[in-house]
């Protein structure tokens, strides 16, 4: 792949080479036009590696839509443009993990290989721990069907990073369920080993929070709806953020940016 320089710039092909742009990426890019065709693809024996891979990506980029599904409320101010790469790198990253079944059908097992999604910023340039140094604790039910962010009383001026212009700052606790997945040879596409669970999702804040004045203790429990019965072919992910605002008058307006939270633990 090329990079575009100059000053002309266009998009499309032209004389056998493909212009275009990246998301998240700047600048333009080119590439030679053709390859094989999508029968090739699909029946060639030459291909069948390229058909076990795009097989596990498109499970991995399933399962990797499962979290940002379950926080889709949130996702977006604490995301950054490349999130779905990142989520899906790490299922794929996972679906490795399984040495006992062939490739093209290997099971990905969030449940076996939680360390890897422990610690997840889900904005690559905002680092929780760049901005919140303040101590906690996270607690989960023996159902894992709920969970208890308990920040202490302290003092925000010594604690938090705040970026310029904010006056004050909500604390977030949300879970998700993420389920297991595994190759369906009927259907020949991936599927939840538990549809039912997966996707299932509570998000909770703390009231606004003064940067210029010590804390009251707080207490944020987040709890899945319908009381479900989690089983071993599912994780729940535990993240915490913090968000700023700035208030004039009554009204507390959001800041765009230097907003983070992470998946604190996975249980």
């Amino acid at each position: 792949m090329a990079r575009q320089k100059g000053l002309v710039k266009y998009s499309g092909t032209m004389g056998g080479v493909r212009h275009f742009k990246i998301k998240g990426l700047v600048g333009d890019f080119a590439g030679l036009a053709g390859g094989p065709t999508d029968s090739q693809i699909k029946n060639d024996a030459a291909f069948i590696r390229t058909r076990e891979n795009m097989s596990e990506f498109g499970g991995s980029a399933s399962c990797a839509k499962t979290i940002r599904v379950g926080l889709a409320q949130v996702i977006r101010q604490f995301s950054d443009s490349r999130l779905t790469g990142r989520l899906t790198k790490i299922m794929k990253e996972i679906n490795k993990e399984d040495t006992g079944s062939p490739r093209g059908q290997r099971s990905i097992l969030v449940s076996l290989n939680p360390e890897l999604l422990n610690g997840l910023n889900f904005d690559v340039n905002t680092s929780l721990a760049g901005i919140f140094n303040a101590p906690y604790t996270l607690t989960n039910t023996v159902g894992r069907d709920s969970a208890t962010f308990t920040i202490p009383i302290f003092n925000p001026m010594n604690l938090i990073n705040a970026p310029a212009g904010a006056t004050h700052f909500r604390l977030l606790n949300a879970i998700t369920v993420v389920s297991d997945w595994k190759f369906d040879t009927g259907s020949g596409t991936y599927v939840p080993l538990e549809p039912t669970l997966s996707e299932l999702s509570d998000v909770q804040f703390s009231g606004y929070l003064d940067l210029s004045a010590p804390t009251a203790l707080t207490t944020i429990t987040t709890t899945l709806p319908g009381s479900p019965t989690m089983t071993s072919d599912v994780s729940v992910l535990n993240c915490i953020g913090i968000e700023f605002y700035q208030q004039v008058g009554s009204n507390y307006y959001l800041f765009a940016s230097d907003n983070a939270m992470r998946v604190d633990t996975v249980f």
